[in-house]
Parts: structure tokens; sequence; C-alpha cells
């Protein structure tokens, strides 16, 4: 009574079509989807995808579906990639607003070319009254 095989009975038939949602990704690339519990793969899907699939072989425990098509997930990869595009055209602009080169220095304000532009003329003077000096 314990210690015989358990019948388990899969709650999918070959040529079901179901609404299933992508849970993970398998190791040769497949998605998987779970019905109660029964693992399904489902090729040509990524995580997070939710496709529609017909059932086309089903094994004690595990099956495969196929996407059908008009319910296909590169129309969602499609938009995820149109949207993504859209937030980096956003995110370009917006840097470009605050990007500048000013390296932290307020628009307006000199950078200290005073200071040189007045020890420049200092040394003109200097050289100015030497060569006065010469002359005499």
């Amino acid at each position: 009574m314990f210690g015989g095989p358990r019948r388990r009975f899969a709650p999918v038939r070959e040529g079901d079509e179901l609404d299933v949602k992508i849970e993970a990704v398998g190791e040769k690339g497949d998605g998987i989807a779970k019905k109660q519990g029964f693992v399904l793969f489902v090729p040509g899907t990524k995580e997070g995808d939710e496709v529609r699939v017909r059932v086309t072989r089903v094994l004690r425990n595990a099956g495969f579906a196929e996407v059908i098509k008009g319910a296909s997930p590169a129309k969602k990869e499609a938009k995820r990639e149109e949207a993504a595009e859209e937030d980096t055209a956003e995110l370009e602009e917006a840097s470009g607003k605050m990007d500048s080169e000013d390296f932290g220095e307020e628009a307006g304000q000199d950078s200290g070319d005073e200071p040189v532009a007045e020890e420049e003329a200092g040394q003109a003077a200097e050289s100015d009254e030497k060569s006065g000096e010469d002359a005499f």
C-alpha cells in the first residue's frame, strides 16, 4: 500500500492550449513553465514571457509545448527593447543638460585669470624700470 509506485497523472494532455508564464530558463535555453506543478519546456521563450502554448508531448514528469502563432514572445521583446531605447534617450538628454566643462565653476565667474594678469603687469613694470635705470 505505502511502498508501491505512485501514480501521477499529468494535468495536461497533448494538444491542450494554455496561457502560461515562463518562470525560468533551462540549461539548454528553453523556457520553463509550470501547470499545477507539472513542468513544461517551451523553446524560444525567455523568463518573464507570458505566452499561449500548445502542448506537443507529455512524459511522466515533464512535457513540451510550443508557442502558438500570434502570441509570440517576440512582440513583447520588441516592446521591451523600444521602451529601453526611450529610457536611454531620456537619460542621455538629462545627462547632457547636467554635463558641463566648467568643473564646478559657476558661469560668469573668472577662473583666476586676473591674478596672473596682474602678476604679468607687475613683471612688465619692473622690466621697464630696469631698462630705464640702464638708460641713465
